[in-house]
């Protein structure tokens, strides 16, 4: 079959976009000890579903407790050793990760990122909204309320900041 021009408009034969290590944007929400560098996403390259970026995690850095809302995230470790912890009935957990490692964090869950390790610690972090959604909470037990539609309760409104 001959390729011609109206291919193009066909929604099935779109193009690849290629974004290179060296061209991640580092014009997102940051938080202190974290630079997010951004990947794919609705500002990069169009897509409507998938946020994907990069996090470096300075040294001795721990994030606050927090929910992403409805978005589903998950985490590759790239290099280094973090920690991230969430509560299971009254004890807090600990998934201590090595490079190579997978981390899912489900919608609404309090947690947070630590790493307690001497050198930066680099993940990958994909994410089902575009919207940079951080619920800042005063502990992992903080009730974590939404509507009938799954949105936030108006009771415990985002801060406007951004962890991994």
């Amino acid at each position: 079959m001959a390729h011609t021009d109206d291919a193009r408009l066909d929604h099935w034969h779109g193009e690849l976009r290629h974004i290179r290590g060296s061209e991640l944007s580092g014009n997102t929400n940051q938080t202190t000890g974290m630079t997010r560098f951004e990947a794919v996403s609705g500002k990069t390259v169009g897509s409507t579903k998938v946020w994907m970026g990069q996090t470096h995690v300075a040294p001795s850095t721990s994030s606050g407790d927090h929910h992403h809302g409805e978005a589903e995230t998950a985490i590759y470790v790239v290099s280094g050793n973090p920690v991230f912890v969430f509560a299971e009935g009254e004890q807090e957990v600990r998934i201590e990760t090595e490079p190579g490692d997978y981390v899912f964090v489900p919608p609404y869950v309090p947690h947070r990122e630590e790493n307690p390790g001497t050198g930066e610690a680099v993940v990958v972090i994909a994410r089902s909204s575009q919207e940079g959604v951080v619920v800042n909470l005063p502990s992992l037990w903080a009730r974590v309320e939404r509507d009938a539609d799954g949105a936030q309760d108006a009771a415990n409104p985002a801060d406007g900041g951004e962890c991994a």
